[in-house]
């Protein structure tokens, strides 16, 4: 297969750094969307008119999508990443519309459909363009810029889409601004960001192996993936119990909320800033070891802080920056694992910690019901020394990339 062609000339003359900010804004609108759920759930559920269980089923459903997107990827290695971040905003666009349009438990079950299998096809084409424009010295920076948009869906763009259902009254008003907005990228796009379609389509593999099987097949890719399998648990057995911790602990519940809510969108700031500064300085594999220890640490870290509120949250706070630190980190690396199949690569990364989460949402529970929350954070140490030996197991030798072989002027990267 080959890499996708592009105009040296071209890309100098459109800096980089431009790209990177329209795709961050573009990715906090489609991820308020994700987000924005969660803080307004019973106003969705009483403007719907169903149960909690029926709105809980289409999130759960929303987030098993995320084990369709290296079924998705493939499209933007073959015919471009472009072509596929602009389908993706129209099926985006789509599903907002069909909700705000024709409001239905239905209509709501269809459209986040749409709107999450949209997002991974426009997801890993985004990941890949960058790859393919930025060198491996600099991915972690251009990619992990993007990825402050998780922490400013939940810092801006949730607040407004609750001053906006508050200021119509009804639980569809975010939904054609969301349509709007993408709407309004996808033109953008069509004019602004370089076309990337190959020059002739890439003639099928000797073996006749399918993108994914070849993606699958790799040594790199599977230590990378099952690597993700692992830390995202470990992460997602303290996130689905805290709460229930903080509640059981303290009696606090509403403050607990409030305050766990706060400290998850700085931590995350903090860690996806942490991670664009600091990966590229210190080496990717490098920067998820330190994150992985510092992780395991802030795990046991709970435990001892834990013993007042306060503490509690400073040990929450640490948790989560340094997760988040960790899955930035990841992403570049993982890049780099088989360049001519990227945006599949990163799409099947996408689907491991979609995986490996769902397996922590089922354990986390049961271990808090029958040890406690320091057998969730016990366990959690342990997945992330099993993610450090997948870790040192790892030879990601840089390959470059399009901007790397054709000698393109630093000004022009992020």
């Amino acid at each position: 297969m080959t890499e996708p062609s592009t105009n040296p000339a071209e890309l100098k003359a459109r800096p980089l750094t431009g790209l990177v900010v329209l795709f961050t804004l573009t990715r906090t609108v489609l991820n308020t969307s994700y987000r924005m759920v969660y803080p307004y759930l019973s106003t969705f559920q009483s403007g719907l008119g169903v149960s909690l269980p029926a709105v809980s089923l289409v999130l759960t459903l929303r987030s098993l999508t995320g084990l369709l997107s290296p079924l998705f990827a493939p499209l933007a290695d073959r015919y471009g990443r472009r072509v596929s971040m602009l389908l993706g905003l129209a099926g985006y666009s789509a599903g907002a519309l069909l909700i705000f349009l024709f409001p239905s438990y239905l209509t709501f079950f269809a459209g986040m459909i749409l709107m999450s299998s949209s997002y991974l096809i426009y997801l890993p084409a985004l990941q890949a363009y960058l790859s393919d424009r930025s060198t491996y010295a600099q991915r972690a920076r251009v990619i992990g810029s993007t990825e402050l948009s998780w922490s400013l869906a939940f810092i801006i763009g949730v607040p407004l889409v609750g001053w906006l259902m508050g200021r119509s009254g009804s639980w569809t008003s975010p939904y054609p601004w969301l349509a709007g907005a993408s709407l309004l990228a996808l033109v953008i796009f069509f004019f602004v960001v370089p076309s990337d379609r190959p020059a002739e389509r890439p003639a099928a593999h000797p073996s006749g192996q399918s993108s994914l099987c070849r993606v699958l097949a790799n040594r790199n890719v599977q230590l990378g993936l099952a690597m993700g399998l692992i830390f995202a648990p470990a992460n997602e057995l303290v996130n689905l119990v805290f709460g229930l911790w903080l509640e059981d602990s303290f009696q606090l519940k509403l403050a607990a909320l409030a305050g766990a809510s706060l400290v998850i969108g700085l931590s995350e700031l903090g860690g996806e800033g942490l991670s664009t500064l600091l990966a590229d300085r210190l080496g990717k594999e490098r920067s998820i070891a330190i994150g992985l220890a510092a992780n395991s640490l802030s795990a046991v870290g709970l435990i001892l802080l834990g013993r007042t509120p306060l503490g509690a949250l400073a040990g929450l706070f640490l948790f989560y920056l340094t997760f988040e630190f960790v899955i930035v980190s990841a992403l570049p690396l993982m890049s780099e694992a088989l360049p001519p199949l990227r945006a599949t690569v990163m799409a099947s990364t996408v689907a491991s910690f979609s995986i490996g989460r769902a397996v922590g949402a089922l354990a986390g529970p049961l271990l808090y019901t029958v040890w406690s929350f320091p057998a969730n954070a016990a366990a959690a140490v342990i997945l992330n020394i099993v993610a450090l030996v997948l870790l040192s197991r790892l030879r990601i030798v840089p390959q470059g990339s399009i901007l790397s072989t054709t000698k393109t002027p630093r000004k022009t990267l992020l």
